[in-house]
């Protein structure tokens, strides 16, 4: 081959990337327009296209002189016709597999990387056909001297090969895909992308981790979104022996059921792992869909348990010596009077600041029904509780003996009801001073309304006994309640009609002045007789 051919021939590379590359880029611009699917076509058949026509431009008599193009030459661009004409129908037909899936929406069955290397053995199949076909070289010694050159390569990029198959492996085994959750060896995060040589994956901290596919393959895998994405989590915790297991139990598995994103089914569960000088093991387990949220819902459910261990004074032990539990006790003694007559007193002041205990209408709209000092006697029996938010105080239909009123926080009711054979919600928010859930201590009545804490909330509990204590000393009161509740409730005939927990005769009891009257005094007559 003449300086004249060997010009010819890189002026025909050069011809086709020009032809290539700016091909490209137009068409890469037209990607999302309306004719996308010639598009997708022609933007991967674009190569061979290019430096076909080249090809073809080369066998025109006008060059074939210019050049003085021998023979010999031509047959070199015949066999790279071939070649080219191969490559296109091969692409071909892997563009129109790729498109027949991308149009159903159906991810492609060949991973990435085995993808590309079959394209590869064919390209290369096809290569030593043309050269031993169509030009009649003898490719025996290219063979043996390239598995010569293979096994040096070989060496020299063992990490890379390696990365390579390990690549190769992890997509025909399909441990995992794009977007699952996964955690691989200390590395938890999830899937960015997997290539010929590496994994990426996103991590909580929004760090971008890049492992070796040989490292991949050697690691644990665990994959949170296979079998399905529900994932379950635990919260392991130690309670004082003191505290009843069943009651420790109970309040580790509504905690989880009140956290909205812990799944219902399977329901949480929970277990005693075992017993120690310091106190009982307790693990905590449920499930969720939403594993990037992993730590939030695990703080949600840790949090309602705090405050449920607080309101049932269950505590979490400490290991101290003895000498220091002694110091400790008796500071504690003293904190917990000090505390104890402060708690008493804001009570007292709650309960003042409420409308519980106050005439609502008429010439003493505002004035208290019972004595302050009455007040004070009930502020050092009712217990004040806090609450979480999210937390919830009573459902709809529940049976109710206690009223709460709201010292600080925010607490929401949500009633539902039927209306011509539809349900409707309505909500209400009721904030400081306010009292919520006093129709069922009143009347007896289920709740009318499930009880949410909006905001992280301190409220005193009226229980039945407390209430009956106060009515005992003054029976006045009753009367007053009771002429209260049956006009409030008439008002509202029609709205309760529609709570399909209550029935008509229930209605009907809570409208009638007697009868609530009668309901009060029993309640007297009860806790009086068990001696409260």
């Amino acid at each position: 081959m003449n300086y004249l051919e060997l010009l010819a021939a890189l002026l025909a590379l050069i011809g086709g990337l020009v032809l290539f590359f700016p091909a490209r880029r137009v068409l890469e611009k037209l990607k999302d327009s309306r004719a996308a699917a010639p598009v997708f076509f022609i933007s991967r058949l674009i190569l061979p296209i290019a430096f076909l026509i080249v090809a073809f431009l080369l066998k025109l008599d006008v060059l074939r002189r210019a050049f003085s193009l021998s023979q010999k030459f031509y047959d070199y661009v015949n066999a790279a016709i071939i070649f080219l004409a191969a490559l296109f129908l091969i692409r071909l037909v892997d563009t129109w597999l790729l498109y027949r899936y991308r149009r159903r929406h159906i991810s492609f069955p060949l991973p990435g990387v085995l993808h590309g290397f079959i394209l590869f053995v064919f390209y290369l199949v096809v290569l030593f056909t043309v050269l031993k076909g169509i030009l009649g070289l003898n490719i025996t010694p290219f063979l043996a001297t390239s598995a010569i050159f293979t096994a040096i390569l070989g060496l020299a990029f063992q990490g890379v090969l390696s990365n390579v198959l390990a690549g190769i492996s992890l997509n025909l085994t399909k441990s995992f895909g794009r977007g699952d959750w996964v955690k691989i060896g200390p590395h938890e995060g999830v899937v960015q992308d997997t290539n010929w040589r590496e994994t990426l994956i996103l991590d909580r901290a929004s760090n971008i981790v890049v492992i070796p596919n040989n490292t991949v393959a050697s690691e644990m895998i665990i994959n949170f979104s296979h079998p399905d994405t529900k994932t379950a989590l635990t919260i392991p915790l130690k309670v004082a022996s003191g505290a009843p297991p069943s009651v420790v139990l109970d309040i580790l598995r509504e905690a989880a059921r009140e956290v909205p994103e812990v799944l219902s089914s399977p329901a949480p569960v929970a277990y005693i792992l075992s017993y120690d000088d310091f106190g009982i093991s307790y693990l905590v387990k449920y499930w969720v869909t939403d594993f990037a949220r992993k730590y939030t819902i695990s703080g949600d459910v840790a949090r309602l348990i705090w405050y449920k261990f607080k309101r049932n004074n269950i505590e979490i032990p400490v290991a101290l010596s003895e000498k220091v539990k002694e110091v400790v006790r008796a500071v504690g003694a003293k904190e917990a009077a000090v505390a104890d007559a402060e708690e008493k007193e804001r009570t007292y002041s709650d309960l003042l600041k409420s409308g519980l205990l106050r005439y609502q209408e008429g010439e003493k709209a505002g004035e208290l029904l019972v004595s302050p000092e009455e007040v004070r006697e009930l502020a050092g029996r009712v217990r004040r509780q806090k609450f979480a938010r999210g937390e919830v105080l009573f459902r709809q239909g529940d049976p109710g003996e206690s009223c709460y009123i709201v010292a600080r926080g925010l607490v929401r009711g949500e009633i539902i009801y039927e209306e011509k054979r539809k349900k409707y919600t309505s909500e209400f928010k009721i904030g400081p001073g306010g009292i919520f859930g006093e129709m069922s201590l009143f009347t007896g009545l289920p709740r009318t309304a499930t009880g949410f804490v909006e905001e992280e909330a301190e409220l005193l509990e009226i229980t039945a006994e407390h209430f009956a204590s106060l009515l005992g000393q003054n029976p006045r009161v009753a009367e007053v309640i009771a002429d209260l509740v049956s006009s409030r409730n008439q008002k509202n005939l029609e709205f309760l009609r529609k709570i399909r927990e209550l029935s008509e005769k229930d209605i009907e009891a809570s409208c009638n002045k007697h009868t609530i009257l009668e309901r009060l005094k029993k309640l007297v007559s009860l806790f009086k007789g068990s001696g409260a």
